[in-house]
Formats: C-alpha cells, sequence, structure tokens
C-alpha cells in the first residue's frame, strides 16, 4: 500500500469498488445510476490517455443504443467539431473519418485527430446509416471558443448565401480583427491593454443582427435552413464571447476561465434546447477534462473563484445530471512541453502520497468504477480531500506537485469515478518523432 497510509480508506473503496474487465456488462451499474437523466457528462484526468477515450467512447455508445442520447458534445472548437458532425449525420463530402477530422489543425491536434476517436467518428456515422427511418441521427459537437478567425468565416460563409447584404455588413464589423493577421492572442494583448480599440461592440452588433434575422434565415427550408442557422448563430455567439475571452487573458487567469467555461455551459444550453425542437427533450453526453467537468466547488479551485461546466450545469439541470471522472495511477501520456510543442509520450509518474491516485493504486485492482452516491463508508472516505492529478495539454513532472495536483473533495466533486492504474498514451494520427522516440527512461546515463 506504497503512497497511501490508510488501510481503513483503502478497504472501504475496495469493498465499493466494481472491477472493469472489458465485458460488456461493465458499466451495467453506471447506467443504472444514470437512469433518465439526460445529461451525462464524462471527463478524462489528462487529454492524453488512450484508455480514456476508449472507455468513454463504450459508455457512449450504450447510452446512444440503450437510451436514446442524440448527441455528443465535447471540448473542440465549434466550427471543426462541425465538419465531423456532417460527416457523422451523412451530409458531408469527407471520404472517410480521417479527412472529417482535418478542421482540427490548431494545437493540440492530438485532442481530436487520434485513431481513439477516429473509431468512435466511424462507429457514429455507420450507427446513423443503419438508424430507422425517422429515428433522429446523433451528432457531433464542439462547445469550447478559441476558433475566433474560423467561425468569422462560416458567419461570413453563411450569409454569403442567405443575405449578400448581411454578408458586406459583417465584413465591415469584423474588420476590425484584421489587422492582427489571424493571431488572436495578439488582438488580446492589444485591447486588453488599450493598444487598440476594442471589437467589443462590433461582434455584439453582429449577434443581434443575426438573431434579429432569424425568423427569415432560419424558415426558408424547413429543417435544413434551421440547422444552418443555428450553426452560424453559435458561430456568432462564438465569436462575441472569444473576443471577450482573448481580452481577458492578459488581465487575469480567474476570469478569462470563468469566460470560457460560461461559453462551454452556454453552447449546451442552446444545443439541449436545439435539439429539443425537434420533439423529444434533447439527451446529451459531453466529453471534457475533469476540471471542466468535476464541480468546482469541491475544489481549490472553486476557492479561488473559479466556476466550471460541471457546476454550471449541475445548477441548471439539477438531478438531471450526472458527473463521472478518471483517474491512473501510472503509464504514459501523450501531452507537449511547452504550448504549442510537439506531441510527446511521456511517462506520467506513480501518483503522489496522500492523493486519490495513490488510494486507488493501493486498492489493487487495475480496473474499477465506484459509485459515489451509494450511501456508505467509501463515499465517506472519498468527500475527504486529497490531492488529486490534472494532466492538460503540457505535462511537467518535474514539477509535478505544483503543477498537476489540487485538493479535492472527490464524492461531491463527481456522481462515479472511473480508476485504471496503468494507463497508455493516445495514438495521434500524426506521429511526431518525439511520440515515436518517448521519453528517455530516468535510469538511462544521459538522463542522470
Amino acid at each position: 500500500m506504497a503512497g497511501e497510509r490508510n488501510p481503513q480508506a483503502v478497504q472501504a473503496v475496495r469493498a465499493a469498488a466494481h472491477p472493469l474487465t472489458g465485458s460488456d456488462h461493465d458499466y451495467d451499474p453506471l447506467l443504472d445510476l444514470i437512469g433518465n437523466r439526460r445529461l451525462v457528462l464524462i471527463g478524462e484526468a489528462s487529454h492524453g490517455t488512450h484508455e480514456f477515450y476508449r472507455e468513454r467512447a463504450r459508455i457512449t455508445r450504450r447510452l446512444i443504443e440503450e437510451k436514446g442520447f442524440t448527441a455528443v458534445a465535447v471540448e473542440a472548437d465549434w466550427p471543426d467539431a462541425y465538419r465531423a458532425n456532417c460527416y457523422v449525420r451523412g451530409s458531408s463530402s469527407a471520404a472517410n473519418g480521417n479527412e472529417a477530422l482535418a478542421g482540427f489543425k490548431r494545437f493540440p491536434t492530438w485532442m481530436w485527430r487520434n485513431t481513439d476517436v477516429l473509431t468512435f467518428v466511424e462507429w457514429l456515422r455507420a450507427h446513423n446509416a443503419a438508424r430507422p427511418p425517422n429515428a433522429p441521427s446523433v451528432g457531433f459537437y464542439g462547445l469550447d471558443l478559441y476558433s475566433l478567425y474560423t467561425s468569422i468565416e462560416a458567419v461570413l460563409g453563411y450569409l454569403d448565401k442567405v443575405d449578400p447584404a448581411g454578408a458586406k455588413q459583417a465584413r465591415a464589423r469584423y474588420a476590425c480583427f484584421e489587422r492582427f493577421g489571424e493571431d488572436s492572442q495578439a488582438y488580446g494583448y492589444a485591447a486588453g491593454f488599450g493598444l487598440t480599440e476594442p471589437c467589443q461592440q462590433e461582434v455584439i452588433r453582429q449577434l443581434l443582427e443575426l438573431q434579429r434575422a432569424a425568423p427569415d434565415y432560419a424558415n426558408r427550408d424547413g429543417r435544413v435552413a434551421e440547422d444552418e442557422y443555428f450553426y452560424a448563430e453559435q458561430n456568432a455567439r462564438l465569436v462575441k464571447n472569444a473576443e471577450e475571452y482573448y481580452r481577458s487573458m492578459y488581465l487575469g487567469y480567474v476570469s478569462s476561465w470563468n469566460l470560457r467555461d460560461c461559453h462551454m455551459a452556454e453552447t449546451l444550453d442552446a444545443l439541449v434546447a436545439h435539439l429539443g425542437r425537434q420533439g423529444a427533450p434533447a439527451k446529451i453526453v459531453v466529453w471534457e477534462h475533469n476540471s471542466h467537468l468535476g464541480d468546482a466547488r469541491a475544489t481549490e479551485m472553486g476557492q479561488r473563484g473559479e466556476l466550471n461546466v460541471g457546476q454550471v450545469v449541475r445548477e441548471r439541470y439539477g438531478a438531471d445530471v450526472v458527473l463521472v471522472g478518471f483517474s491512473t495511477y501510472s503509464g504514459t501520456v501523450t501531452a507537449a512541453t511547452d504550448w504549442d510543442g510537439p506531441a510527446e509520450r511521456k511517462r506520467v509518474r506513480p501518483g503522489l502520497d496522500g492523493s486519490y491516485e495513490a488510494l486507488f493504486h493501493a486498492v489493487g485492482q487495475p480496473a474499477f468504477l465506484v459509485s459515489l452516491r451509494d450511501p456508505g463508508a467509501a463515499t465517506a472516505t472519498l468527500r475527504e480531500a486529497r490531492l488529486e492529478r490534472a494532466i492538460g495539454v503540457i505535462y511537467r513532472p518535474e514539477t509535478e506537485r505544483l503543477s498537476h495536483y489540487f485538493y479535492a473533495r472527490l464524492a461531491d466533486q463527481f456522481d462515479a469515478l472511473l480508476h485504471f492504474d496503468e494507463t497508455r498514451a493516445v495514438e495521434p494520427l500524426e506521429r511526431t518523432a518525439p511520440w515515436e522516440a518517448g521519453e528517455v527512461p530516468e535510469t538511462y546515463p544521459s538522463a542522470l
């Protein structure tokens, strides 16, 4: 039980742990917990772990097939994910899933251009193609807001088709960004520090103008026109929120974090409303990092004034929501050393003493599920504050405690937790030389 000095805590979790063996029935307890709830938010403890992507897809397939979920919303930009959405719904010119994922060009490309996502996208397309007549197709949508310039292009492309005069007016408004050469961060720096006039009023006016014209645009050709308008409106909303986000980046981390997560929650709300107009209430699976989906009020984040998608969705939808987290103890992960750096295959250090990862490792099972809604010793134990690890797109093992751990109360953060003791790096569709080589072992002489 190295790394865990509380045998009672280990025994409590061990007694409540449901082993994950690769069986078709692995997630029966989780589906029972989900019941008829309409929003299932499934996290990940890193952006580069194969098991997290694979198991999230397994759960999602069951939710689609057995519980009628009709959308997957992910931590990706709206226009990039919409290209994949068109492919899985059979309305794309892409020849295959690899082409459908080609829109994911922004760092970190491996988050969505990897073999696990490719497999899921191909499955989703086949599922939609085989669905009964009049059954709703399952969509694939992005919630994030980094795609300022791509979304501007999407709004203009839409208006060029439906309202050339409106497109001319929109180009004049969005021209405010042109001098920055599609460098969103350069705009944010200049506008945030008063070096240039912000584009705030122009992007707000454009969104309002698009919404004012909605009755005309969205009703021209039935469902197709309504879907196309919804896509354009979300891009216009993204431009408005991204402008504010990039302007806030240099003025405070908490402010920019909250703006980003509020945008993702707002986009999810819009998706719930849009899909709900098609008949039955929308049922949506969300894929994001644990740090976005675990309720921030149960973490150090909340104490610093940060909120996140999990918190906002719980507050808005109450009992209709289930939050699912992941963890791992050791293995490898795909991550970069610096922002915009190449994908590397890095070793994940064993979980620190006093962490949830160390506690779960001491349970002695390679993979398990534990419900955090069952009354009993395990839930009580997991409500005590412990360190929890979060690896994003950057992993720096040399500063792991400072860079990747925070305190959390797991049983308040999530409704269920999936632990995979040893995991491996997700495989990018484009492998870099550093990824192929992997990380040099600590015992290798040149690393001393």
